[in-house]
């Protein structure tokens, strides 16, 4: 059975930039999911907008356990595709660990553009810190993480509402931060309206308070160049920020994913390098 598993997430591998779309939502089905985690709230308004819902899950509860910390993981897709029950598997892995995990939809290009995506980022991290308590978790102890274009919106949002003081710790599954010139149909569709691209980039940003900053990136992605979580890196030391850099051998775009599924955790320790990271500063 677990050869099974690796086939398809290997198949979704070699699908690359597809990974997306009916593939993920196969693999979702059918991979085993952490038993000690449970989906405890489904399609939460965070805004008025049909996309603006988000998916909460929990630890299994354990008598006398306080509230817990809370992690906001935004997916990726191009800022053009996406769905929340998707990426179940990932939800499950962090809330199995001890998080209140939120998985967000938000609003897609076309129907929007830079900065809405990050807006409606910026709105659902308002939203788990107002009802957060509601369901077991603790306001004050808020962690965000994201892969991909999610990645860029959790960061970004971080870096441009000025929110270093208010989330615990960030952590980034190879996330694009230093992608100028616009020089593909994704990336134009998302940021061509944009004045001034330079803002766009999270390398450009006022990085002297931002929050402790986790940077993963698989040396095989060829999906975003390895230059954006090094030179976002770079800059963050540069600014007197501490971040971590971690990079695995023979891990694309799509497996940095993947491997926080139960059957293909063994490819890469992704969940436990971001759990780790977090509970440093928890």
């Amino acid at each position: 059975m677990r050869l099974a598993f690796t086939f398809l997430g290997v198949t979704l591998i070699v699908l690359g930039v597809l990974y997306h779309f009916a593939a993920l939502r196969v693999f979702n089905l059918l991979v085993p999911k952490d038993r000690d985690a449970q989906r405890t709230g489904v399609d939460l308004a965070y805004g008025d907008a049909p996309r603006q819902r988000l998916d909460l899950y929990a630890p299994v509860a354990a008598p006398g356990r306080g509230p817990l910390p809370v992690l906001l993981f935004i997916y990726g897709g191009s800022w053009d595709s996406g769905r929340k029950e998707d990426y179940a598997f990932a939800g499950r892995a962090f809330a199995a660990r001890g998080f209140l995990t939120a998985i967000a939809d938000y609003r897609l290009v076309p129907d929007v553009h830079y900065p809405e995506f990050v807006d409606d980022t910026a709105l659902a991290l308002e939203w788990l810190c107002a009802h957060a308590t509601d369901f077991g978790g603790d306001p004050a102890r808020i962690f965000f993480a994201g892969h991909s274009a999610g990645a860029y919106s959790a960061v970004q949002t971080v870096l441009r509402n000025g929110l270093g003081n208010h989330v615990r710790a960030v952590a980034s599954l190879a996330g694009p931060f230093d992608f100028l010139p616009l020089d593909s149909p994704k990336t134009i569709a998302a940021f061509g309206k944009v004045g001034n691209l330079a803002e766009t980039q999270p390398v450009n940003a006022d990085l002297s308070s931002a929050p402790p900053m986790l940077l993963l990136h698989g040396e095989d992605d060829e999906t975003v160049g390895l230059h954006n979580s090094w030179n976002l890196y770079a800059r963050s030391i540069g600014a007197g920020r501490r971040p971590e850099l971690l990079f695995y051998k023979g891990i694309g775009h799509v497996g940095i994913l993947l491997a926080l599924a139960k059957p293909l955790r063994w490819r890469a320790s992704v969940l436990d390098d971001v759990v780790g990271f977090f509970q440093r500063y928890d």
